[in-house]
C-alpha cells in the first residue's frame, strides 16, 4: 500500500513539472518576440531618422513670390510702389534680389508648412520674435557701406534700433527714404520730442519750414561722434553753413573759437540768434571783472526802463564790439572793427 502511494506521487510530480517547465518557456518565447521589434525599431532609428524630424532638419526653400501673394494681397498692393519693388522687378543686381518678398523675409517653405510658426520667417517688428540683430542684418545685405559705415557701434546701434523703427520698406509714406512717417523731422521726433519743441521755440533752424532736415547735420546711421555729427565736431559742421565765422582770426573769441554751443542752442531758442540766454546777460557770464562789464544790467536799463543804458538797447554790447566772433582788424583786440 505504502509503495503504490509513493508511485502515485512521484507521477504527479513529474506532471506538475513538466508542465512548469512548459509554461516558463512559454513566457520567455512571448517576451523575446516583443522584444525583437522593439530592439529593431531601436537600431533603425540609430541610424535613419523618421521621415517627420527629417523633415524638420531641412533648410527651408525659397517658394517664389507669387505662392506669397496668393495671401497677402494687400502687402502687395502698397509694397508694388516702393523702390524695392521696382528695383526686384525691373532691375534685380543678384541672385537674392531676384527673389522678391523672400529677399528679405527670408524663405518661405517652413511658413507654408505652419503659417503660425513666428521662427519660419524673418518679421521686421518688434513682436516677431526675429532679433533685432538678424532684422537689421537683412537690411545691411545690400545697404552696407557708405553713409552706413559707421553704422556698427553707433549710439543707435548700441540702442538696440531697428531699420524699420524709421524705415518702412512695404509702403510708400514718404517721398524719399521709405520712411515710416512723411518726413525727416517727423521720424526723428517719435524718439526727440524735445528737439521737436526746440523747433517750435522763436528762434530756430527752418526744419519746420522745409528749408533744411535733421540729416542735414545729422547722419542717423552713425558717425565718429556721439551726436552722429556729419562733421568731426560741431564747429566745422556750422562753418558749413556759416563760413564767414570760421576765420583764422587776427583776434579770436575764446569761448567762439572753442564751441558754438557756448552761446548758441543748435535747435531752437526763444532769445534771437538761437541765444541760449538774451544780451547782455549772456555776455555778463563771462565779463564781469572790470569797468562796465562788470555793472549788472537790468530791466530798468531797458528802453522802456527808468535808467535806460546803451547796452542794453538795440544789440546791447554788440552796439560796440560789433565782430563778436573774431576781428582781422589791427585794432580789433577788443572785437570794435
Amino acid at each position: 500500500m505504502f509503495r503504490c502511494k509513493k508511485k502515485t506521487f512521484r507521477i504527479l510530480f513529474g506532471a506538475l513539472l513538466s508542465a512548469t517547465l512548459a509554461i516558463g518557456s512559454a513566457l520567455a518565447a512571448n517576451g523575446a518576440a516583443r522584444q525583437a521589434p522593439l530592439q529593431v525599431a531601436q537600431a533603425d532609428a540609430g541610424k535613419t531618422p523618421a521621415p517627420a524630424a527629417a523633415a524638420k532638419n531641412e533648410p527651408a526653400t525659397y517658394v517664389g513670390e507669387q505662392r506669397c501673394v496668393t495671401c497677402h494681397t494687400l502687402e502687395k498692393e502698397h509694397w508694388a510702389h516702393t523702390t524695392h519693388a521696382k528695383v526686384f522687378h525691373l532691375n534685380p543686381k543678384n541672385e537674392l534680389e531676384k527673389k522678391g518678398c523672400e529677399a528679405c523675409h527670408g524663405p518661405g517653405s517652413k511658413h507654408l508648412e505652419n503659417a503660425t510658426d513666428k521662427t519660419a520667417l524673418i518679421a521686421f517688428t518688434r513682436n516677431g520674435g526675429t532679433p533685432i540683430e538678424k532684422q537689421n542684418g537683412q537690411c545691411l545685405q545690400c545697404h552696407k557701406g557708405g553713409q552706413r559705415i559707421g553704422w556698427s557701434g553707433s549710439i543707435h546701434q548700441t540702442s538696440q534700433m531697428a531699420c524699420t523703427d524709421c524705415h518702412n520698406p512695404m509702403s510708400k509714406a514718404s517721398s524719399t527714404g521709405l520712411l515710416a512717417k512723411n518726413s525727416i523731422a517727423e521720424t526723428c521726433y517719435t524718439c526727440h520730442q524735445q528737439q521737436r519743441g526746440e523747433f517750435n521755440k522763436r528762434s530756430h533752424m527752418p526744419v519746420n519750414e522745409g528749408k533744411m532736415s535733421c540729416v542735414d547735420c545729422h547722419n542717423p546711421h552713425g558717425s565718429q561722434t556721439r551726436p552722429l555729427l556729419k562733421a568731426d565736431s560741431l564747429n566745422q559742421l556750422c562753418y558749413t553753413c556759416h563760413a564767414e565765422k570760421r576765420g583764422p582770426f587776427l583776434w579770436e573769441h575764446a569761448p567762439v573759437r572753442e564751441n558754438c554751443i557756448n552761446c548758441h542752442n543748435a535747435h531752437g531758442s526763444n532769445n534771437e540768434k538761437l541765444l541760449n540766454v538774451p544780451r547782455p546777460f549772456l555776455c555778463q557770464q563771462c565779463h564781469t571783472h572790470v569797468q562796465h562789464p562788470n555793472d549788472l544790467l537790468t530791466q530798468g536799463n531797458t528802453a522802456a526802463g527808468s535808467i535806460p543804458d546803451a547796452r542794453a538797447l538795440n544789440r546791447n554790447c554788440q552796439n560796440c564790439h560789433a565782430q563778436i566772433h573774431g576781428s582781422n582788424h589791427p585794432s580789433g583786440v577788443r572785437m570794435h572793427r
